[in-house]
C-alpha cells in the first residue's frame, strides 16, 4: 500500500503558454520536428531504428562537411558532447590549450581539468576573437597535445574565424577541438577542409530540435590518439569505443550499449532533413540576412552592438548593450508579458550588460526580426517612461 498520496499537481493537465524563443537557445521546433517527436517508439536495436541512426549520421556528416567515419549523435545535450570530447581525447597529464573568450572556453577548461588534463589558457575579453598568429604563439609556448576553440561563442556573440587554425595545429603536432553548438548551420563551417579533429554541436539551436541528441565527429588523427590511450575513458556512457560500435562506425556487428533517446533521434533526423532540403549555403545566407536586418534595426534604435567588427558577429546570437539607466530584466519581462517573446540577458562576463537575441533555425525569419524590434523598442520606452515619471 502506498505511504503517500499522489501529488495534486500531477492530477491536472499540463498547461503552459506558447512562447517565441528568441534567446540563445533552445529555438522553437518546426511543426515537422514536433510531429516526428510523436511517432511510435521503436526498439533501440530494431533494424528500422538502425536505419534512422544511419540517416542521422549521414546528415551530421553533411552539416559538418566531413567524411569522418566516427560521426554520431551523443545521447545527451551539447554539454554531453563536450564531456565526450574531453573524456575520450584527454588523458591525465595531457596539456591542452584552451582559447577562452567567453563562457564556453571557461566551461571546457573546467571539464578538461576534471579529466586530469594540464589546462593552459590563452584569454581574451568577451566579444573578441583569436588570430592564427595568437594561437600559434600560445601553442609554441605551451606545447599542447590538444587545442580548443569556440566557433560560435553565444555568451559574447562572436564568430571565431577557423581557417588556418588547423594548419597551425598540424604544424605543431596537436589536435584541434571546436565547439559549434551555437553556430552549426548558421554560419559556414568545414570540418575536413579546415583541419578540425573533433567537432560537436547541439540539436536545439539551428536544427530546431528538442535538446537531447548532440552531433559529434572525430577525425582519423583523433581516433588514433584515442586508440593509443593507456586507460579507458572515465565514463562508460560516453566511451567512444562503445559508441562507435553502437553507431556502426567500426565495421563490426552492433552491440547494445545503452538505450538511445529514440524520440530525440526521430526529431534530429527530421531537423537534419529540413536543413538538407534547404541546403547548407542557403541556410547560412538566411541566417546572415536575418542577422544583418536585426543589426540594422538595433542601430536605428540607437542601441550599440556588443561585437564591434561585423565579420566577427555570430549570425545566430546577437548581444546588444543595455542602455544606461535601463533595467535589462524589466525590459525582458515586459517583452515576455506583452509579446510572449523570450529576450535573454547576458551570461558570464556579459551578465547585466547585454540582451542576447537568438535567430536560429525555424525562428530565423524577417517577420520574427521585425516583431522582436517592435517589442524591444516598446519595452525600452516603457522602462524609460517609468524612470522619468519617478523623477
Amino acid at each position: 500500500m502506498a505511504t503517500s498520496t499522489a501529488p495534486k499537481s500531477l492530477l491536472r493537465p499540463m498547461t503552459f503558454p506558447r512562447k517565441l524563443l528568441l534567446g540563445p537557445g533552445p529555438s522553437n521546433m518546426s511543426p515537422r520536428v514536433a510531429a516526428a517527436c510523436a511517432l511510435p517508439l521503436l526498439g533501440h536495436m530494431h533494424p528500422e531504428f538502425v536505419q534512422i541512426m544511419d540517416e542521422v549520421k549521414e546528415g551530421i556528416q553533411y552539416i559538418f562537411q566531413t567524411n569522418n567515419s566516427l560521426t554520431l549523435a551523443i545521447s545527451g545535450t551539447g554539454h554531453a558532447a563536450m564531456e565526450a570530447a574531453c573524456c575520450n581525447l584527454l588523458e591525465p597529464g595531457d596539456v591542452i590549450l584552451v582559447a577562452w573568450n567567453g563562457t564556453w572556453g571557461e566551461r571546457f577548461s573546467d571539464m578538461a581539468a576534471r579529466n586530469g588534463a594540464d589546462v593552459r589558457i590563452v584569454k581574451k575579453p568577451a566579444g573578441s576573437v583569436f588570430s592564427p598568429q595568437e594561437i600559434e604563439k600560445a601553442v609554441t609556448e605551451h606545447g599542447p597535445r590538444v587545442v580548443y576553440l569556440t566557433h560560435g561563442e553565444s555568451s559574447g556573440g562572436t564568430l571565431q574565424p577557423l581557417d588556418g587554425m588547423g594548419v597551425v595545429c598540424r604544424r605543431h603536432g596537436c589536435l584541434l577541438v571546436v565547439d559549434a553548438v551555437a553556430s552549426i548551420g548558421g554560419a559556414p563551417l568545414y570540418m575536413d577542409k579546415w583541419g578540425i579533429d573533433v567537432l560537436y554541436t547541439g540539436a536545439q539551436k539551428v536544427l530546431s530540435c528538442p535538446p537531447g541528441a548532440s552531433p559529434i565527429s572525430f577525425s582519423a588523427a583523433a581516433e588514433s590518439k584515442m586508440a593509443a590511450r593507456r586507460k579507458k575513458p572515465v565514463s562508460f556512457y560516453l566511451d567512444m569505443g562503445w559508441l562507435a560500435n553502437y553507431w556502426g562506425c567500426d565495421g563490426q556487428p552492433r552491440r547494445y550499449h545503452h538505450t538511445a533517446p529514440i524520440s530525440n533521434l526521430y526529431a534530429l533526423r527530421e531537423g537534419l532533413a529540413i536543413l538538407a532540403e534547404e541546403g547548407l549555403e542557403d541556410c547560412w545566407r538566411r541566417h546572415r540576412r536575418c542577422a544583418e536586418l536585426l543589426h540594422a534595426g538595433l542601430e536605428d534604435m540607437g542601441l550599440t552592438l556588443f561585437v564591434d567588427r561585423p565579420e566577427h558577429r555570430l549570425p545566430t546570437v546577437t548581444p546588444v548593450r543595455v542602455p544606461t539607466g535601463i533595467d535589462w530584466k524589466e525590459v525582458s519581462q515586459y517583452v515576455m508579458k506583452h509579446y510572449k517573446v523570450e529576450l535573454s540577458g547576458g551570461l558570464g562576463e556579459t551578465a547585466n550588460e547585454v540582451w542576447r537575441i537568438g535567430l536560429m533555425g525555424h525562428n530565423a525569419t524577417p517577420d520574427n526580426v521585425r516583431l522582436l524590434l517592435r517589442a524591444l523598442k516598446e519595452g525600452i520606452d516603457h522602462c524609460r517612461s517609468k524612470v522619468h515619471s519617478s523623477l
